[in-house]
């Protein structure tokens, strides 16, 4: 089917930005029902320790309590936390709701305080008394590995929930072939990842209809419906998950925590609603981290600048427990560890362990930002021992545009790219050769300017199923209503991505109509047909994917009413603009007209199904492999350690692109968050398993005024995986940026015979390396 180019391509306003810009959206907290009760929940100080007895006395004679939970309570009633990754010989350690017997991260819920107004559950929550004896504490993924390290899960009688070996060909005749080895060790620091809206929920329950009602800030309405169900032992169609505005996830809320499940079942012991609002503390200490690698790598490589070979050795921090995909986060990273680049021999050798802190999962580009940063360094350091110019390094050893699907080492087939369109483009806008030679004439000056190059890939649109844990595809219904007006229900669930305004766009166009007759419906499990949700860039490529479909067929079956309507052969019949034309006398019919003629079917073919509606779950064939390049300039200054970015330049191939203005805003955003972690962010956590980091005042978010302008740009090379040749940009600038802006003030500090500093390159650490 064609599409009408008065939508698609065009940079149109996002049609929800009004509601939240005017403050009248509707997110969880703003969702009020009557008698609602507060939940306030108790958490652990402690980061291991032996809980040797609860007292909930004094917080019970409390005014306004109506309820205090312990472990002991809700031991057999409620399940555990979830973990849906597999991979072979994983630990999978049991994660109660409220903890039993002792606790192991700091900020793991003990107890439960519902009053009824939250300013009295906290009271009450402070004379709580939990009586512990301090165990010994693991903060350090590498120590935790060890024999001699403290055990947090005895059952185990190891702190290593798994071994994964991943990449293929002959890596040591790769090494042993070699004119060098260049070896670095690398550390992905924990990061947060700090959504505006933080988790809450409201549950509500109806005793004589056993229905369960369940408000989430969730990236997977459906999957957590069928999650908690479980958890509660309840039957899934009895509960309702509704996801309204949601302020941002970054993958921390693809997820099932214990709060979902807890305040479901407080809900129905108490027959009441009630509702739990995160705050930026809880947020910090129980909302899953990101990243947390550290490992060494090895390149093998000819004189020339060939790359022969990789081999990495890395240890994930884990965390306490498993989240829903915490063990698979890690085995991303295997996957892309090729990069742009031909590498005949890859090897990953990874540990995941457990220690003493929340657990990592995803985080905006979940595995892949660490595989771009390694390799990018990597090129950056190889490039370093050969004398290579970075960029020449970078463009030998790219595949050519003919060589795709491009087959990987580590087992992927990449659908398509001209990786060396995207950098020669970026080359041009930032005058890359001039600027090599201002570079120069700066460090004369005595000035430390910094050229960062990156050029990724990623690994997008996830499915296919075979390759997630609970499938790859994404559903979506169209539905012409009588009177014309379109309604959409899609099973992916935006929070803040755009998809509502993309797919009217999308509907706009195949159905000829104006895009604001479009209503886009998401995250309400009893409307919306079963879905998957929204993460790893799969909205538009997969879910879009699913919508064109389903109105291919609306168009299918309306032509087959409208060419009896126009007492015509339905093959002599074309759909342009909205009309069915081709009869003859030049009589057409639109489909509005047809819509209600199906509504109301006084006149339709024998066996005509009444109605216009139609639903497609798609199943990809592959995932997608957005590309680009990206440059960053800095400058270091040299008496104080500050980075001022004095550029940035992204060229960004995305393949085909329904909405440039989003997709501007998708990488503006990324961007932000990449540079962050090369400059500011870091989770830290002291020997002692103590957060140090649990506030904004001191996890350090970027202001607006310490980035640049950033000159963006793109190419496009579509893929064939999906209708619509899209292949995502959530994660794009994210993946992109990092490796850019660490490049660049690495590269600023060569004067000092710097050639490496792990992240974030903080002005302290900067100037102790330029003072010895």
């Amino acid at each position: 089917m064609s599409f009408l180019a008065k939508y698609i391509g065009q940079k149109v306003k996002r049609t929800e930005d009004p509601r939240l810009v005017k403050g009248i959206g509707h997110y969880v907290d703003d969702i009020k029902l009557a008698d609602t009760l507060s939940v306030v929940i108790v958490r652990s100080q402690y980061a291991h320790a032996k809980i040797n007895f609860i007292n909930t006395d004094a917080a019970k004679a409390s005014p306004g309590i109506v309820a205090i939970y312990t472990g002991a309570d809700i031991a057999g009633k409620i399940g555990n936390v979830p973990c849906a990754a597999a991979l072979p010989g994983l630990n999978v350690p049991k994660y109660p709701v409220l903890a039993s017997g002792k606790v192991i991260f700091v900020g793991q819920p003990v107890a439960a305080v519902v009053a009824t107004d939250k300013y009295k559950a906290r009271d009450a929550a402070d004379l709580i008394e939990i009586d512990c004896d301090p165990l010994d504490v693991i903060s350090d993924a590498e120590a935790a590995a060890q024999n001699d390290s403290p055990i947090i899960h005895e059952e185990f009688g190891t702190n290593i929930a798994f071994t994964h070996q991943a990449g293929t060909g002959d890596v040591d005749a790769a090494f042993a072939a070699a004119d060098k080895i260049v070896k670095e060790k690398l550390n992905h620091q924990r990061l947060a990842p700090i959504s505006m809206e933080p988790r809450g929920v409201l549950a509500q329950y109806f005793p004589g209809e056993e229905q369960l009602n369940l408000w989430s800030s969730t990236q997977i309405p459906h999957l957590m419906r069928t999650q908690v169900a479980l958890m509660l032992g309840i039957a899934e169609n009895k509960l309702r998950v509704i996801t309204p505005e949601v302020g941002g996830g970054f993958g921390c809320k693809l997820n099932v925590y214990a709060e979902e499940a807890l305040l479901g079942w407080i809900a129905m012991q108490l027959g009441k609603p009630v509702k739990w609002i995160e705050s930026r503390r809880e947020n910090f200490q129980a909302t899953i981290h990101g990243r947390a690698q550290v490992g060494t790598c090895e390149v093998a490589v000819k004189n020339d600048g060939t790359l022969l070979g990789l081999r990495y050795n890395v240890t994930a921090d884990l965390g306490a427990y498993l989240q829903l995909l915490t063990p698979a986060i890690p085995t991303l990273t295997g996957l892309m560890l090729s990069g742009c680049y031909k590498i005949p021999a890859i090897q990953m050798n990874c540990t995941g362990v457990f220690t003493n802190k929340m657990s990592t999962d995803a985080y905006r580009g979940a595995g892949r930002p660490e595989a771009t940063y390694l390799i990018e360094r990597m090129m950056d350091c190889v490039a370093r021992e050969l004398k290579m110019d970075p960029v020449e390094l970078r463009r030998k050893n790219m595949p050519k545009p003919t060589e795709f699907p491009f087959a990987t080492a580590t087992g992927l087939f990449y659908d398509s790219g001209d990786y060396e369109k995207a950098l020669d483009k970026a080359l041009a806008m930032a005058d890359y050769k001039n600027l090599r030679a201002e570079q120069a004439e700066a460090r004369k000056q005595g000035r430390l300017i910094g050229i960062g190059v990156s050029t990724y890939v990623e690994i997008c649109a996830m499915g296919p199923s075979i390759a997630l844990p609970a499938g790859g595809w994404e559903s979506a219904t169209v539905r012409v209503e009588p009177t014309g007006k379109v309604t959409v229900l899609t099973g992916v669930s935006p929070h803040g991505q755009g998809e509502e305004t993309a797919f009217a766009q999308i509907i706009g166009d195949m159905l000829g109509i104006d895009m604001n007759d479009v209503l886009v419906i998401h995250g309400d499990t009893s409307i919306v047909q079963y879905g998957i949700g929204t993460f790893g860039s799969r909205g538009l490529a997969v879910g879009g994917a699913a919508l064109v479909k389903a109105a291919e067929k609306v168009v299918a079956k309306a032509k087959t009413l409208a060419a009896h309507l126009l007492q015509t052969d339905e093959a002599s019949l074309t759909f342009e603009n909205g009309r069915f034309v081709g009869a003859p006398n030049d009589k057409s019919v639109s489909i509005q007209e047809v819509a209600l003629a199906a509504y109301i079917p006084h006149n339709v073919p024998e066996d005509f199904e009444p109605g216009l509606t139609a639903t497609h779950f798609f199943e990809p064939k592959n995932f997608t492999f957005p590309s680009g390049t990206h440059i960053c300039v800095s400058e270091v200054d040299r008496e104080t350690g500050e980075v001022k970015i004095l550029r940035y330049i992204a060229v960004d191939d995305c393949g085909n692109q329904i909405n440039p203005l989003i997709v501007q805003g998708q990488v503006h955003g990324g961007i932000a968050q990449g540079m962050a972690q090369a400059l500011f962010e870091e989770v830290v956590y002291d020997e002692n398993g103590q957060l140090l980091t649990g506030e904004l005042m001191d996890y350090a978010v970027p202001k607006a005024h310490q980035l640049p302008h950033f000159d963006l740009d793109h190419t496009v090379t579509p893929t064939d995986v999906n209708p619509l040749g899209a292949k995502g940009v959530g994660e794009a600038g994210t993946i992109g940026s990092t490796p850019a802006t660490a490049n660049s003030v690495i590269d600023a500090l060569a004067p000092f015979n710097v050639s490496h500093v792990d992240l974030p390159l903080r002005p302290e650490k900067l100037w102790k390396l330029m003072n010895n």
